[in-house]
């Protein structure tokens, strides 16, 4: 800011009133302040009062959502929300996560059932049946609104393809789970990340899902439907690139339930819809509801028009865009399972493991440059809070059991290809050191050069071994821990959020009473106060 003489009569005649500039480093109300102040003095050198400036209005302050939390149990943040109006306790209904799977935010999804907008309320997919029942008992509870007549709905992020290089194996042989390091490729698309941040992609149904999908619908594939886009597809293109098979929604049971001609598969398919545990296929796909009513077959068009649109999936980003400059890596565990006499594979994860590169489902596709070139998806990147303290002398902390570990790896790359040393403890752990220690050479490289000053392994299935969890590492090493608190840590968590990150929050509480002398309630404040100071951050799905 500029020098202003505070002089008074040093204007031989009216002068204009200087005013503090917007840039200065005040706030608007210490702003307002000043420029009356200044007002009022250079206005009466001048021989007349010149009007104080018009405070500016402050902005309003944001809402808190305190039950915006995915730690808490539901019936807490039901409890939170008690006597807010009805979009405020249909939110706390949901799983907190804003994972983006639903076409919404956690808020955004709330308030489009309040408003009438959206109609179902089975699609918050990490909240699950727990969620679904929730809403409908608050639904029930409250006045009957009608939806708008033309109310579209809210477009999702702007999406541009990018290409998959390849998919190398994570975990090693003998492993229960079929990790992968998949590699993305930037070049010329125009996104750009920072360590923390998400990638969505979307993928395409199993194209063996879709084909047994028609077979038992008697549809050649080339029948007309329309999409939620809007646009009328083959319906063999909307099955795999546009629709939801893999996971209908209650209006899907709803339409089925209508054109059964079967009293009993009625019955049960109005028991799916009402979320009843009694009630059987639990977790089906398109094709599980057809093959287990054969009596319900409604319209192609209908069926189509009742499923919902294909969504991203968001994965955390394992890589630092300085150690690898135009590429993103991803750390994905394929989902596979069989499940009434069929194995059943997870959209994105499966896509990505070995649909993308291969026939054959291998871990790598050494030089086939021309498939990985032509394995294009769309994909955003969803910029997160998830981030690296700004002074990189702040001790960091971080947990993220088995995939989980992707941000952390990210952070860690960032620090390395910084030059940054020491104060960083990372917490990993999975079921066995000899099959799960994933990116085993970067960690114990990191600890070897300093970039990572400790490490804490958990293992919960290693043979003649305890079972071990990483929150059991930290009851473990709570004074410690205790101490990286005091001297300014941030904590980060990443993974599960229904059961690990439950559990490493209750070690946090236990860590505040045992090593800080706290009641239960001062350490559930301690940790509301530090993410609200943003030391304690949490990225769980």
């Amino acid at each position: 800011m500029n020098a202003i003489s505070p002089i008074p009569g040093a204007f031989p005649s009216p002068a204009p009133v200087p005013l503090i500039p917007e840039s200065a480093p005040f706030s608007a109300e210490q702003r307002a302040w000043l420029n009356g102040f200044l007002a009022g003095l250079y206005g009466g050198a001048a021989g007349g009062a010149a009007p104080a400036a018009e405070p500016e209005p402050e902005p309003e302050p944001e809402e808190d959502f305190p039950w915006h939390d995915p730690a808490l149990a539901l019936d807490e943040r039901l409890a939170m929300a008690a006597g807010k109006p009805a979009s405020r306790r249909y939110m706390a209904a949901m799983a907190q996560l804003d994972c983006g799977q639903c076409g919404y935010v956690c808020k955004s999804y709330a308030e489009a059932i309040a408003s009438g907008v959206e109609a179902s309320l089975s699609l918050c997919v990490p909240g699950g049946k727990a969620t679904q029942k929730a809403l409908k008992a608050l639904v029930a509870e409250a006045p009957a609104v009608a939806a708008p007549a033309a109310t579209p709905k809210a477009s999702g992020p702007a999406m541009v393809p990018i290409r998959m290089l390849a998919a190398h194996a994570l975990s090693g042989e003998g492993s229960a789970k079929d990790v992968r390091n998949v590699v993305l490729d930037l070049e010329g698309s125009g996104l750009r990340y920072e360590p923390g941040d998400s990638l969505g992609l979307l993928t395409p149904n199993d194209p063996a899902l879709v084909e047994g999908c028609l077979a038992i619908l008697g549809a050649t594939g080339e029948e007309p439907v329309t999409c939620p886009d809007g646009a009328a597809r083959p319906v063999r293109e909307a099955f795999l690139s546009h629709l939801a098979i893999a996971r209908p929604l209650d209006r899907t049971f709803d339409l089925l339930a209508g054109a059964a001609r079967d009293a009993k598969e009625a019955a049960m398919l109005r028991k799916l819809v009402d979320g009843d545990d009694d009630a059987q296929p639990q977790d089906a796909d398109l094709l599980d509801l057809l093959e287990h009513f054969p009596s319900a077959r409604p319209a192609l068009a209908d069926l189509a028009a009742s499923l919902p649109g294909l969504k991203p999936r968001l994965y955390s980003i394992a890589s630092s865009p300085l150690a690898v400059p135009g590429k993103v890596e991803l750390c994905v565990s394929v989902v596979k399972a069989e499940r009434r006499g069929r194995v059943r594979q997870g959209v994105a994860s499966s896509h990505l493991g070995f649909r993308a590169l291969t026939e054959g489902g291998a871990h790598t596709v050494p030089g086939d440059r021309e498939r990985a070139l032509a394995a294009a998806m769309p994909a955003y990147m969803q910029v997160s809070h998830f981030r690296l303290p700004e002074d990189a002398a702040t001790p960091v902390i971080m947990c993220g059991p088995g995939t989980g570990i992707a941000p952390f790896r990210a952070f860690l790359q960032h620090r390395a290809a910084l030059g940054i040393k020491g104060r960083t403890w990372l917490f990993f752990g999975d079921q066995r050191s000899s099959t799960d220690y994933l990116f085993r050479p970067e960690i114990e490289g990191w600890l070897a050069d300093g970039t990572l000053e400790r490490l804490s392994l958990a293992w919960s299935r290693d043979p003649g071994a305890k079972k071990t969890y990483v929150q059991d590492r930290m009851k473990e090493q709570a004074a410690d821990l205790w101490r990286w608190f005091q001297d300014g840590a941030r904590f980060y968590i990443c993974g599960d959020a229904s059961r690990m990150a439950k559990d490493v929050d209750t070690t946090l509480r236990g860590i505040a009473m045992s090593e800080g002398r706290m009641d239960a309630d001062a350490a559930r404040d301690w940790i509301v106060a530090l993410a609200r100071q943003n030391r304690y951050q949490r990225d769980v799905y």
